[in-house]
């Protein structure tokens, strides 16, 4: 009698495609997590030039730039208790940077800072300041 081979896969063929995948795993995950930081680092540098912005036209109307003591303010009017200038911080950098503007409104021309502080995998790439005169510092 002849017998019928039951139709499916071998151990070994099911080995050899996991161990292919693993080895795809291994060279995209690190390329996709240097984009995701790369768009992270992006996101915080455009939220830096608008706060810029931002600060420019405060000047304008009050005479005076703004301080912003703490991330979470930023999305505030100006005469807010706890000031802030109408921005707030995309939700992409949340955990990964602290946005802080220092201000000195009695200097001849008023001057501003805007710091941002890398924090967890941003790390790798510094931290940003970009002040009144537009001069950068960190890796732009």
């Amino acid at each position: 009698m002849a017998q019928r081979r039951i139709g499916g896969f071998t151990l070994l063929e099911i080995m050899i495609v996991v161990a292919i995948v693993g080895i795809l795993a291994a060279i995209v995950l690190p390329s996709y997590q240097n984009q995701v930081r790369k768009a992270n680092r992006s996101a915080a540098q455009q939220f830096m030039l608008d706060v810029a912005t931002k600060e420019q036209q405060i000047l304008m109307d009050s005479r005076n730039y703004v301080a912003v003591t703490d991330t979470s303010y930023f999305g505030n009017k100006p005469s807010d208790s706890n000031q802030g200038v109408g921005v707030p911080a995309p939700t992409s950098t949340t955990g990964r940077y602290t946005f802080v503007v220092t201000v000195s409104n009695v200097a001849t021309p008023p001057t501003f800072t805007i710091t941002a502080t890398a924090a967890g995998s941003q790390l790798v790439d510094g931290n940003l300041t970009l002040d009144q005169s537009g001069i950068k510092t960190g890796n732009w």
